[in-house]
């Protein structure tokens, strides 16, 4: 297993693992590659209905300027050029044609959501640039057999799926579900794997399912309409802001379901927005360290993630676990350009990151691995589930693997 300390934050060790002599770029490494640089790009959507997701960014930034500080990756700076695509498949196309073609950048790395990567992924496969680590649990991203240039980094939505199911039949198994989702692939792949996790003979425990579309100022209608159908148990497979403001909805009508909320709403600063008093109870699925977590005060991956935040951040964003999520991301990027050594070609860094070994970065949470296959591409397949006690998340039961 690789140690975690190798990939502290700011730590010597970090410095000395990846600052080793510059070698000459071949002819073979990608565009963006020279003997000083890998340049690489990414959409992200730092304005429209998705900013809050923008902090993700800017972590990935900051953690590449720390690895830039401490010696860059075999003597390379990273340079990461991040175009703000404010959640807009179209605005995505535009900006990653704009990187490919004119920036002439390596590869694509974290670009989020998945309506989003959907519309460039026809596109980076058929040029074959690597679309890697993006940030979507979407099912559709985890096939190397049909596209072999894209890779995501969130755990599968539909498992986050099957993982409420099996919480809620073992608990409540007279429940009646409700469920609000995105009207696109992210969403109905949090709806598909609830349902594949109770089954057919559980299939009428859903009372109603209901979409919104991302651009939709409220949820309002759509909250009032499940509460209506009798639920006592509602599901989110929506993004942070939405999560909030259905949130906020349920408790402003007086309705009290067991609710569950899937990894891409469970960001404390949007909890914040309805009232931690209001979320109390509410379940989600966690796979890193929360840093408002009480029990990581003393953890030396904390206290190196507050030292790294101090210096490239905001306090601010010191518990936020979408900055967290960044940081991981970036972290396993650097890593497998670090095993790619001087073949920066773009089938390498492609063969590297399908070859991972037991992979564990600061802030993951203790005994959870990262590997991946060129037949399994999934790269975070262990979640834990937790509950919202007011302040953090407390786990329960086991890790769970996929």
């Amino acid at each position: 297993m690789h140690s975690r300390r190798q990939f502290l934050l700011s730590s010597a060790a970090f410095a000395a693992l990846l600052a080793t002599a510059s070698k000459p770029a071949s002819a073979a490494n990608a565009p963006g590659v020279t003997d000083t640089e890998i340049k690489i790009g990414q959409t992200m959507p730092y304005s429209g209905p998705a900013s809050g997701y923008g902090v993700i960014g800017r972590a990935e930034a900051a953690y590449f300027r720390m690895v830039n500080e401490t010696g860059g990756v075999n003597g390379r700076k990273i340079n990461l050029l991040s175009l703000d695509d404010s959640y807009s498949p179209a605005k995505t196309v535009e900006q990653t044609r704009k990187l490919i073609e004119e920036e002439r950048v390596a590869f694509i790395f974290g670009s989020l959501g998945t309506a989003p990567n959907a519309s460039i992924r026809a596109y980076l496969n058929e040029n074959k640039v690597p679309q890697l680590f993006i940030s979507t649990g979407a099912s559709m991203f985890s096939d190397p057999q049909h596209y072999p240039w894209t890779m995501a980094f969130n755990p599968s939505y539909r498992t986050e799926g099957h993982v409420f199911a099996k919480h809620i039949l073992a608990t409540r198994p007279d429940a009646k579900i409700a469920v609000l989702y995105q009207n696109d692939d992210f969403g109905r792949d949090y709806l598909e794997g609830l349902r594949e996790g109770l089954g057919p003979d559980h299939a009428g425990m859903i009372v109603k399912e209901v979409s919104y579309e991302p651009s939709d100022p409220t949820v309002d209608s759509q909250v009032i309409t499940l509460q209506s159908a009798g639920a006592d148990t509602l599901i989110l497979g929506t993004t942070s802001k939405v999560a909030a403001q259905a949130l906020r909805k349920a408790s402003d009508i007086g309705w009290s379901p067991e609710r569950y909320a899937g990894s891409t709403s469970n960001s404390i600063p949007a909890l914040k927005s309805v009232g931690l008093d209001k979320v109390t109870g509410l379940i989600t699925n966690y796979w890193g360290k929360d840093p408002n977590d009480p029990r990581w005060a003393d953890d030396p991956d904390y206290k190196e993630w507050a030292a790294f935040v101090g210096k490239y951040m905001t306090q601010s964003e010191l518990g936020d676990g979408f900055a967290v999520y960044g940081a991981g991301a970036a972290a396993l990027l650097t890593y497998v350009l670090k095993q790619c050594g001087d073949d920066l070609s773009r089938e390498n860094i492609m063969r590297q990151a399908a070859n991972i070994k037991d992979f564990h970065g600061a802030m993951m949470l203790p005994d959870a691995k990262i590997n991946t296959s060129p037949a399994d591409y999934r790269v975070v397949r262990q979640l834990q589930l937790a509950r919202f006690n007011g302040t953090s998340w407390d786990w329960f039961g086991d890790m769970l693997t996929d």
